[in-house]
């Protein structure tokens, strides 16, 4: 009589397992510190890691007012998404755009929208 059970279970049991991981909530990096015109300390559970905008360069001139926007931009505890682009001097590159509060933009697009900086090829070199 069991073995009538195994197929219906067998069945059954991957699609209850895709529907749980579906709807299992995401774990976002958090922001702990904008440490300058393009580099943030952020944090998610119990690590923390420097991360760099990629794919932008802010000139000199722009540095402070940079900084000041992207502070604006990411308050502490802002929750961030990461899709890392590679690595240069041991800080991890990424395209960053914000999750919480209005429709999520590339923070290096929008910083390039501003006047702040200037688009730089997406490559860790």
């Amino acid at each position: 009589m069991l073995w009538l059970l195994r197929g219906p279970i067998a069945l059954a049991l991957p699609l209850v397992l895709g529907f749980a991981l579906a709807v299992a909530p995401v774990a976002a990096a958090e922001v702990l510190q904008v440490r300058g015109p393009a580099l943030l300390q952020l944090g998610d559970g119990n690590r923390s890691y420097a991360v760099e905008l990629g794919c932008v360069y802010v000139p000199p001139d722009s540095q402070q007012q940079a900084t000041a926007w992207l502070r604006q931009q990411l308050p502490r505890h802002s929750r961030v998404n990461l899709r890392p682009l590679g690595q240069r001097e041991g800080v991890l590159l990424a395209k960053i755009s914000r999750l919480d509060g209005g429709a999520p933009q590339d923070l290096a697009d929008a910083m390039i929208g501003a006047g702040l900086a200037e688009p730089q090829p997406c490559s860790p070199a």
